[in-house]
C-alpha cells in the first residue's frame, strides 16, 4: 500500500496586483488620483506530488515563482486559487502541528539573533518549538559533530563568516527535526568547500530522518548531488518534472565526443562540430541520433588513443529549456 504524499499540490496559482506607470512628473501626479495597476501571475496553475522521503530540485530562472511557491507551500503567503497539503495540512492555516514538523531556509535571510551567539539562538529555537531537553541536546550534538559547529557555537552571530553563519542558520532551522524542508538557495554565495560540507549535511539529515525535501538552487552540483527528480518552473509554469536524465533527454539534442589523438590539429570537421582543442584531446559536439555512427567513423579512420561520449552538463540543458521556452512565448506574443 503507497503512502499519502508529503506535499500534494493542485492548481497553485498566486497572482499580485502590481503598481504601474510611466516615467516623468505628470505622471507620478495622475497616480496620486488614478493608480494603474497590472495583474502578475507569480504562479500559475501549478500542480505536483512529492513523497515521503523525496529530495527533489525545484529549478528555474529569477523571477519564475519558485520563491512564491516555496512561501504558500510554508504558509507564508495565501495562495490566489488552488490547493496544497503538506503532511496532511493546508499550510497558510498554519496549525501549530503542521509549523513543528516543517522548516523553510532562506539562504539569503538571517533568522538567528545577530547579536547573540548561536548557542543561545538555538536555546531560543527549543523553547518556540519546546522541543524536550534531552532531544534537544542530542540534536545538537548530533549536528555540532556533522558541521563542526564547536568552535563557533559562543561566537556572536555578527562575527561569523557568510558559510558559518549559513551552518548556524541551517542547524537553527532544523533543530526541531522537521520532515518537510523547503531550502531556497542554502549554498548562495558561499565557496565549493562549504558548499559541499552543506549538501553532505542535507543528505545525511535526509537518510537518517527520512525527510522531504524541497530544493531551489541556481549551484547545478547541489542539485545533482541531492536530487534524482527535478521540477523545472520557467514565468509560473511547470515545463518538466521527472528525473534528472529524463531531462536531458527531452531538451538535449546533442552529445559530446571526447576524442585523444596524437595531432591536434587535424580537422574533425567531417565528424561533427569542433568545441574545444586541448593537449592531446579534441571535443566535438554531435547530434544526438549521429553519435554512434560518428564514434565509429572516427574509431575506423583516426588512430584514436581515447575516447568518451558524455551528455551536455546539466547547466548547458536547463539553458537550453529557458531559451526554447523564452522563444516559443516571443512567439506567441508576435502572432
Amino acid at each position: 500500500m503507497s503512502s499519502s504524499p508529503a506535499i500534494a499540490v493542485t492548481r497553485l496559482t498566486k497572482t499580485y496586483s502590481v503598481p504601474e506607470r510611466e516615467a516623468g512628473l505628470q505622471a507620478a501626479l495622475r497616480s496620486l488620483v488614478r493608480r494603474k495597476t497590472k495583474e502578475v501571475r507569480a504562479v500559475d496553475q501549478v500542480s505536483f506530488e512529492i513523497q515521503p522521503g523525496e529530495v527533489v530540485g525545484f529549478l528555474g530562472p529569477n523571477g519564475a515563482g519558485k520563491t512564491t511557491t516555496l512561501k504558500m507551500l510554508s504558509g507564508l503567503l495565501h495562495p490566489s486559487g488552488g490547493e496544497a497539503q503538506v503532511l496532511g495540512f493546508i499550510p497558510w492555516k498554519r496549525d501549530k502541528r503542521f509549523l513543528r514538523q516543517m522548516t523553510l531556509v532562506m539562504g539569503n535571510r538571517n533568522q538567528l539573533s545577530w547579536d547573540l551567539p548561536a548557542s543561545d539562538s538555538f536555546d531560543l529555537q527549543r523553547a518556540i518549538y519546546r522541543v524536550p531537553p534531552a532531544d534537544f541536546r542530542r540534536t545538537r550534538a548530533e549536528f555540532v559533530e556533522l558541521l563542526d559547529l564547536g568552535p563557533l557555537m559562543k561566537k556572536p552571530v555578527r562575527n561569523l563568516s557568510l558559510g558559518e553563519r549559513m551552518k548556524m542558520e541551517i542547524a537553527g532551522a532544523l533543530l526541531h527535526q522537521p520532515q518537510v524542508l523547503f531550502l531556497d538557495e542554502p549554498t548562495i554565495g558561499l565557496d565549493v568547500t562549504m558548499q559541499k560540507r552543506i549538501r553532505a549535511f542535507i543528505a545525511a539529515y535526509n537518510q537518517r530522518h527520512n525527510a522531504t525535501v524541497l530544493l531551489t538552487s541556481h549551484y547545478m552540483a547541489d542539485v545533482v548531488a541531492l536530487c534524482k527528480r527535478v521540477i523545472v518552473i520557467h514565468h509560473g509554469h511547470i515545463l518538466f518534472d521527472g528525473g534528472l536524465a529524463g531531462l536531458v533527454d527531452r531538451f538535449s539534442a546533442y552529445k559530446t565526443i571526447g576524442v585523444q589523438l596524437d595531432d591536434t590539429t587535424v580537422d574533425l570537421a567531417a565528424y561533427g562540430e569542433v568545441m574545444e582543442r586541448g593537449e592531446g584531446r579534441i571535443s566535438l559536439r554531435v547530434p544526438k541520433a549521429e553519435a554512434a555512427r560518428a564514434t565509429a567513423r572516427l574509431l575506423a579512420d583516426l588512430p584514436v588513443g581515447d575516447i568518451t561520449i558524455e551528455d551536455p552538463a546539466i547547466e548547458d540543458v536547463i539553458e537550453r529549456v529557458f531559451a526554447q521556452e523564452t522563444a516559443r512565448e516571443a512567439e506567441k506574443a508576435a502572432a
